[in-house]
C-alpha cells in the first residue's frame, strides 16, 4: 500500500514529469465562500441532509453528533458519543445518521431529528469514514479497500479496492458522495481522490495545497489536516475543512490545464 507521503510525492512528481499518473486529471479550486468553523472540532464526518449541515467530530471523550448553522458555524444540536469511544465519520440513510468509532468495532444509529440514540451495528477492525447513496453505504477503514454496506442490514455486500494507475491507494478517510462519485481524504495529505464506486478506479484528483496554510490551522497539531467534504445536491455545492480549522470553505472545482 501507499502511504500518505508515498502518494504525496507521487502525485507531485507525475504532475510534473507527465508520467502516467498524469492521465488522471487534476481540479484545484476556487474559493466561493468562506465560513466560520469550530477551531476544537476534530473533524471527522461532514454531510449535508435536508438542507441542514451535519459533523461528527473525534477524540475520546470529545466525540460529538452536531448540527451547524452554516453562515455562522453555531452548533445548533448536539450529542455526545459514550465518553470511551473515538468518534469518526458519518453520514445520513433515510430517518438515521449513522456514526463509526476508529477503533471500537461499533458504530452507532441516531435518530436524525433527537439525536436520540437507536442501536448499534458491529464491524470488524477500524472505522473512518462514510458516505451513502440510494442503493449503499460506503465505508472506509484507513486501507485503500472501501467497504460497500447494505443500507438497512449494515452488513458488507462486498470490498472495492481503490487504485490509481494500478496502484493501491491506502489511508482513504472521510467520504462523500458527490453526483455519482465517491470523494475521498487521503489521510495526511491535501488531496481528495473522486472514485468511481462500481471499480475503485480515482479518476480524477483535488488538489487543495494552500486552501488553508499550515500557520493559519489555528494550532501547530500535525493533526490539524484537511477532512470533511459534504456536498449540497440542492444546490450543486461542494464544502470542505479539515480537524480543528477555524474555517469551512464553499469551493468550485477547476481542472488544471494539460492534466
Amino acid at each position: 500500500m501507499l502511504k500518505p507521503s508515498v502518494i504525496a510525492t507521487l502525485f507531485l512528481s507525475a504532475c510534473a514529469c507527465g508520467t502516467a499518473m498524469a492521465a488522471i486529471p487534476v481540479y484545484g479550486f476556487i474559493v466561493k465562500n468562506t465560513y466560520p468553523h469550530d477551531p476544537q472540532a476534530f473533524t471527522q464526518g461532514l454531510f449535508f441532509r435536508d438542507g441542514q449541515l451535519f459533523e461528527t467530530t473525534g477524540l475520546t471523550g470529545r466525540s460529538t453528533l452536531r448540527r451547524l448553522e452554516l453562515k455562522t458555524g453555531k452548533v445548533l444540536q448536539k450529542t455526545e458519543l459514550p465518553k470511551e469511544v473515538f468518534g469518526e465519520g458519518s453520514t445520513a440513510v433515510g430517518d438515521n445518521i449513522l456514526g463509526l468509532t476508529w477503533q471500537s468495532k461499533t458504530g452507532y444509529v441516531f435518530d436524525a431529528k433527537t439525536f436520540t440514540m437507536k442501536g448499534k451495528f458491529p464491524y470488524e477492525g477500524e472505522g473512518w469514514g462514510l458516505a451513502s447513496d440510494a442503493k449503499y453505504v460506503y465505508m472506509s477503514d484507513g486501507s485503500a479497500s472501501i467497504r460497500v454496506l447494505d443500507p438497512a442490514s449494515l452488513k458488507e455486500v462486498r470490498r472495492v479496492q481503490v487504485t490509481a494507475d494500478g496502484k493501491p491507494i491506502d489511508s482513504l478517510n472521510e467520504l462523500e458522495m458527490v453526483d455519482g462519485e465517491l470523494y475521498a481524504n487521503v489521510w495526511g495529505t491535501d488531496l481528495i481522490a473522486r472514485i468511481d464506486p462500481s471499480s475503485g478506479k480515482v479518476i480524477g484528483w483535488i488538489d487543495l495545497s494552500n486552501l488553508l496554510p499550515r500557520e493559519k490551522r489555528g494550532t501547530s497539531s500535525l493533526d490539524a489536516v484537511l477532512n470533511g467534504i459534504a456536498y449540497d445536491g440542492k444546490h450543486r455545492k461542494l464544502y470542505v475543512t479539515g480537524k480543528f480549522w477555524p474555517k469551512l470553505f464553499e469551493i468550485e472545482l477547476v481542472r488544471f490545464e494539460g492534466r
